[in-house]
């Protein structure tokens, strides 16, 4: 395995089995296995955690979802009492206390459009908002220029030291879809270590942690064919390791042979094109989160040429034809 992380191992591809997003292939679960499903941050969440005590696994469970809770309770867009829907209510017109939290994280994001060249931007909301892909809507050409103007996360002040963040101009929207939920799994395996709990896995959506191995064996990731839900294109072997997948058939709709889904790009405020779906693995779940975002945008080349610059990194991505593109590391077991 030279070259490799020790947290992954080489990979095996095929096609076959059923799965929803990504598929945890594994074995029958022991007594010591305990496992919860909740919907949290808009998304189906997913742990599997193994401890000898149940009390100390159900108690770790517990731990993670009322985080993922209070963090969805500051950062949801959705909520109009939330901390992030105060500040876009308000920023434009005068700098908004904002706690530690949000503004690193929102001081993370905004370090990843940097890194993706704005492929990755966390104002791209300014112009999201107007989409609404369950009733089928789109904007016009007009509204969409117009709110285009607010897209540019270098619109955004955060002032560290006052504890303060402004927008730069009227109609900016910060959203954290595309970075929030990998901070919140990436938490929860934190949580689950500060508790002894050494082996486990926790999905949000298409983001996941992984703690540990499966007790001795990698966890078997598949990833799932984005124009065939019955049909995987590749299998991971991970340990101890973050992937998240964005991909263009999560939420969207189809108008005039057009598909337009949620993943927007930042320069055109349009749905972007010439990927269909996009994995990253990585260390961290906040870093594969936002990658996988940024990735999409750019599409295969710009993608992994960005991602074969970034060490301990590697993606799995289908083009627009439905081809396999890889890493470099990842193209030498293939």
């Amino acid at each position: 395995m030279d070259g490799f992380p020790r947290r992954w191992l080489p990979a095996v591809w095929f096609s076959g089995s059923m799965l929803p997003f990504l598929m945890f292939f594994c074995a029958v679960a022991g007594a010591e296995w305990h496992y919860r499903d909740a919907t949290v941050m808009g998304t189906l969440v997913q742990l599997q955690v193994w401890h000898e005590d149940p009390s100390v696994a159900n108690a770790g469970i517990e731990a993670v979802l009322a985080d993922m809770r209070r963090i969805d309770a500051g950062m949801s867009t959705y909520r109009d009492d939330s901390e992030l829907s105060r500040i876009n209510a308000a920023a434009a017109r005068q700098p908004i206390p904002i706690s530690d939290e949000l503004g690193g994280l929102i001081a993370r994001a905004m370090e990843f459009s940097r890194l993706t060249d704005g492929a990755f931007d966390v104002t791209y909301a300014s112009v999201g908002y107007l989409y609404d892909y369950r009733e089928g809507v789109r904007p016009d050409h007009a509204a969409l220029e117009d709110a285009l103007q607010g897209v540019d996360y270098r619109h955004v002040a955060l002032d560290p030291e006052r504890g303060t963040i402004a927008y730069r101009q009227e109609g900016v929207r910060v959203d954290l879809g595309g970075i929030a939920k990998g901070y919140a799994v990436e938490r929860g395996a934190e949580i689950l270590r500060s508790r002894g709990i050494e082996h486990a896995q926790i999905s949000a959506g298409g983001d996941t942690r992984l703690v540990g191995d499966r007790r001795g064996r990698p966890w078997l990731v598949g990833v799932r064919d984005p124009r065939d839900r019955a049909r995987i294109v590749a299998q991971l072997p991970l340990m101890d390791e973050a992937i998240s997948t964005s991909g263009d058939y999560e939420r969207y709709f189809e108008a005039d042979g057009v598909r337009y889904h949620h993943i927007i790009d930042p320069g055109s405020g349009e749905s972007a094109s010439g990927v269909r779906s996009v994995s990253i693995i990585g260390p961290d779940a906040t870093l594969t989160d936002a990658l996988s975002t940024g990735v999409f945008v750019l599409g295969a080349e710009r993608g992994v040429e960005l991602v074969n610059s970034l060490p301990g990194v590697e993606a799995v991505i289908v083009d627009g034809d439905g081809n396999l593109r890889f890493s470099s590391g990842l193209e030498q077991q293939h």
